[in-house]
């Protein structure tokens, strides 16, 4: 909150509950748009033509006005074509983004860092697969046709060829995986007509941003300049599906030449199996990244010419980094983080559930409810904080948390209000102050509990390549 030795600056915390002009306008269009989805528009009904109508209204006066009132006015009447359904996704895709440069913007009052300039975007390249993405617009146009309530595992099927088609090309491993995701989700919730509660905002986030997706230029390759330096790691943050897993770590670059510092991620991801869980992601994750070995180390890297996108992300090449001297994330976070600036964020990636903002809090009273939920205590305003994100591969628990006098976390926003996700914290143990961080099993571990659990992910791993080898052998 306000880290005041070593040149640390004020975070306006006070601003984090002050309510965003606008946002529950926009949030509320969405929300009408996406209740059209959930009985399909084939056949509008008078709610879904409100819904409809709500958005076109939201955007009203903006270059998409023209475009939207003759996609709704089709819509309504049943004849919506793809270019139609294409409008409307990038309509709900655009209030989206407006929600979410308003909460980066009021986050940006709160830390009072500097923001990267706005960077126009590549020329685009040669296109390809247009057959293939052509198959999946009109498979996602049958879903909005049909909705949500009227699912069925035949549709659902429809995407399995279209997703075997992206995956051999590299530049399409994205849209795959986002559609296989997609697919998969729906069909564990077949038939529609018994769903009793159906998740719309979640869903129709994933219709629009794959529809988009298939448009001509959403496979670029983004932009990249060389980024030589100090890179200095805050934390890590682990997502985790059953059948992937992805590590992210958030850090400060110092540039060699001088230039202001930087915020940046640099991510890995693996496919992998549902019996491999906590300690043991990190076998899947470490040989295909050494920052997380130096993560666990709680070591700097020298960057040579690593490639960095404008939205200040690192793709990783283990050839241009080496390990650099010792880097305690709380002192970076204490010296630099003020001071580093903001990446931009991409069109298409401006969501709020996109936000994942790092800052240093200090000075809180951490308060734990009856229902276990916690908040920090920020003079008199309270601030929810999401220990459920901490991940089961590291030390970081809603204990050590909850004891913590000091956190470097991610500020998120969800379910109408900024939320806190703690990355590493400073507790006290045995009258010392000890930090504790979600990545610090990484690299590997002589914690006993993390030992333990990676020898039992060992044991997982190795029973599975045997039996792979097996099948290959036969």
């Amino acid at each position: 909150m306000v880290p005041v030795d070593g040149g640390g600056g004020l975070m306006r915390t006070d601003l984090l509950f002050d309510p965003v002009d606008g946002l529950d306008e926009a949030l509320a269009a969405v929300d009408a748009f996406d209740g059209v989805l959930v009985d399909g528009l084939l056949r509008p009904q008078p709610a879904q033509v409100a819904g409809l109508t709500a958005l076109a209204d939201a955007v009203a006066g903006t270059p998409l006005a023209a475009r939207v009132t003759e996609a709704v006015e089709k819509a309504v009447a049943g004849a919506a074509s793809e270019d139609h359904f294409v409008v409307l996704a990038a309509a709900r895709t655009a209030l989206m983004g407006s929600v979410h440069d308003a909460l980066t913007a009021r986050i940006g009052e709160v830390t009072g860092r500097p923001r990267a300039a706005e960077t126009a975007p590549a020329a685009d390249g040669e296109e390809h697969a247009v057959n293939v993405l052509a198959a999946a617009r009109a498979w996602l146009c049958d879903l909005a046709r049909t909705g949500w309530h009227g699912i069925d595992h035949d549709l659902i099927a429809g995407a399995a060829p279209v997703v075997s088609a992206m995956l051999p090309d590299p530049l399409l491993r994205r849209q795959a995986a986002l559609l296989d995701g997609f697919a998969a989700e729906l069909a564990a919730s077949c038939p529609g007509t018994a769903l009793e509660r159906v998740p719309e905002r979640r869903w129709a986030d994933l219709w629009s941003r794959a529809l988009l997706l298939t448009l001509p230029g959403a496979a670029r390759t983004p932009a990249v300049s060389p980024a030589t330096g100090r890179l200095l790691p805050l934390g890590v943050d682990v997502q985790e599906h059953a059948t992937a897993v992805q590590a992210q770590v958030h850090a400060v670059f110092e540039p060699a030449d001088g230039a202001a510092p930087r915020l940046v991620r640099a991510s890995v991801s693996a496919p992998k199996p549902d019996t491999v869980v906590g300690a043991g992601l990190w076998q899947l994750l470490r040989p295909r990244m050494s920052l997380l070995a130096a993560v666990g180390e709680g070591r700097s890297m020298e960057l040579d010419a690593m490639p960095l996108t404008a939205e200040g992300d690192l793709l990783w090449d283990d050839e241009r980094a080496r390990a650099g001297e010792a880097a305690d994330p709380f002192a970076t976070a204490r010296v630099i983080l003020s001071t580093a600036t903001d990446p931009v964020t991409a069109p298409l990636d401006r969501h709020p559930a996109r936000i994942a903002v790092p800052v240093l809090l200090e000075g809180y009273a951490a308060e734990s409810a009856d229902d276990g939920t916690l908040t920090f205590d920020l003079a008199g305003q309270r601030l929810a904080v999401d220990t459920d994100r901490a991940p089961a591969a590291g030390p970081l628990t809603a204990k050590a948390v909850a004891t913590s006098g000091a956190c470097v976390g991610l500020l998120r926003w969800d379910a109408g209000e900024f939320v806190l996700q703690p990355v590493a914290v400073e507790t006290t143990v045995r009258k010392k102050t000890v930090a504790v961080h979600a990545g610090a099993w990484a690299g590997g571990t002589t914690d006993k509990a993390g030992a333990r659990a990676e020898k039992a992910a060992t044991d997982a791993v190795t029973v599975l390549r045997e039996r792979a080898g097996r099948l290959l052998r036969k």
